[in-house]
């Protein structure tokens, strides 16, 4: 069984109600469900929320909400992890043995069709057991500044100062949009960020993490932008 699991809790802080927020028109959750739903890829796509109204907008959009997240694994320290073991082992409970597992954040309005079957076939091409969106740093940040205790600028990698950034290797960031994964393997809690993933780079103007206001708005203008005359 192949499933997607949109992990999407109730209680966002930075921007509140923030998973079914209004993204131009519509709420930010419908834009990967419906990704999802339309990419083929999946047996199931699921949302794992511990919040009512969440869960009544995913099914209004096609999402299957099989059932309510337990109260342990919906506070601010949660990881995604053990959410997403759950969601698994839910299934598993069932009689229904998941072989692979996609998980697709809820603010992720720039996740298409083509880019998951992209990926999914990314993935499947290489031997890893995991895949997962990264993109490119837009500056080095081996060249990164901080402030110290006295307000004054200072290196982060003082080693680094004197390099040109062309001299310097290309460095990605995890761009937080989706990971696929063999659901087996993700039960054993094999790192992500280890030989076990193969990545699939973003370009980075759909590389999105939408954490406060200033994110949305920006990333509602790029999204205008790109879909202009559509």
């Amino acid at each position: 069984m192949k499933i997607c699991v949109i992990p999407a809790r109730g209680g966002s802080k930075r921007i509140p109600r923030k998973n079914i927020r209004s993204f131009l028109g519509k709420p930010v959750i419908a834009y990967p469900i419906q990704a999802a739903l339309k990419s083929g890829l999946f047996d199931e796509v699921i949302v794992s929320t511990d919040d009512k109204e969440i869960a009544a907008v995913a099914k209004q959009w096609g999402a299957s909400v099989p059932f309510e997240r337990p109260k342990a694994l919906s506070d601010d320290l949660t990881a995604t992890a053990p959410v997403l073991v759950h969601a698994i082992e839910w299934f598993e409970k069932g009689g229904h043995k998941v072989t692979e597992m996609t998980c697709l954040y809820p603010a992720t309005p720039f996740a298409t069709v083509d880019l998951l079957k992209s990926a999914y076939q990314h993935w499947k091409a290489s031997d890893a057991n995991y895949c997962f969106s990264v993109s490119e740093f837009p500056s080095a940040p081996q060249r990164a500044l901080t402030l110290n205790d006295s307000g004054r600028l200072h290196s982060l990698h003082p080693e680094y100062i004197s390099t040109r950034t062309q001299d310097l290797p290309v460095a990605y960031f995890d761009a937080g949009m989706f990971y696929i994964c063999d659901a087996q393997v993700f039960k054993t809690l094999v790192p992500l960020y280890s030989d076990a993933s193969v990545p699939f780079v973003l370009p980075r103007h759909i590389a999105h993490d939408i954490d406060t206001l200033d994110d949305w708005h920006y990333a509602e203008k790029i999204y205008e932008f790109m879909h202009k005359g559509a």
